[in-house]
């Protein structure tokens, strides 16, 4: 049964190499994949997904404009397809989100989407929240913060190197302008202070230690 699949993580955590490697791994098994990315990311060339550590393959582009239940549509009318890879899915809308569970339910098509959960601010990105609350199976890709803890959350630095707190939520490329932290260390650097609960239910912020 075709399912949509929500493969996620913070920046830098390998999911663009996750991507190709299931792709690849449909072509030795004489399947067909069908790779697809955000026209917006240029970061190694439109219509084209790079991993850091060195490996890309050229992708099909959608814009926020694009309806993805006629894309499926039109390139299924092209040729036999097994699989559908979406990459900088977080930057899909939520009516995107739910036209590719369309055609999941409707054109049998598996489709697996691979992008942020959250951004620089500890927001959600919409086509990331649409995909959290309509994914078939959701699978955590994980790095780690400079503590060793697992890191869910990115900092956005200056050029001076200090986080950002204000900013657009999109900024296509500058990777090494992303830090990605644990919860911990991510208010630490920017600026937060942990929020108790008083007996009587009010916040009330806390001792750091």
């Amino acid at each position: 049964m075709a399912k949509l699949y929500f493969h996620y993580s913070t920046m830098n955590a390998g999911k663009s190499t996750l991507l190709l490697q299931a792709a690849y791994n449909y072509r030795e098994r004489g399947m067909v994949p069908w790779l697809l990315t955000a026209r917006l990311d240029t970061r190694a060339g439109q219509g084209r997904i790079a991993s850091r550590i060195g490996i890309a393959e050229p992708a099909d582009t959608f814009t926020p404009d694009d309806d993805m239940f006629a894309l499926v549509a039109a390139r299924l009318a092209q040729g036999h397809v097994d699989c559908a890879f979406v990459d900088e899915a977080q930057f899909l809308t939520r009516a995107q989100v739910w036209q590719l569970a369309q055609a999941v339910d409707d054109l049998r098509l598996p489709v697996m989407c691979y992008g942020l959960r959250v951004d620089f601010r500890g927001e959600s990105f919409p086509g990331s929240a649409a995909l959290l609350a309509l994914a078939d199976e959701m699978r955590e890709v994980r790095t780690i913060c400079h503590c060793g803890k697992k890191a869910t959350m990115v900092v956005r630095t200056g050029p001076d190197g200090q986080p950002l707190k204000e900013g657009a939520q999109v900024m296509v490329g500058g990777n090494e302008r992303y830090v990605s932290l644990c919860r911990r260390h991510w208010r630490e650097a920017m600026g937060d202070h942990p929020v108790a609960m008083t007996a009587t239910g009010d916040p009330a912020v806390a001792a750091t230690d």
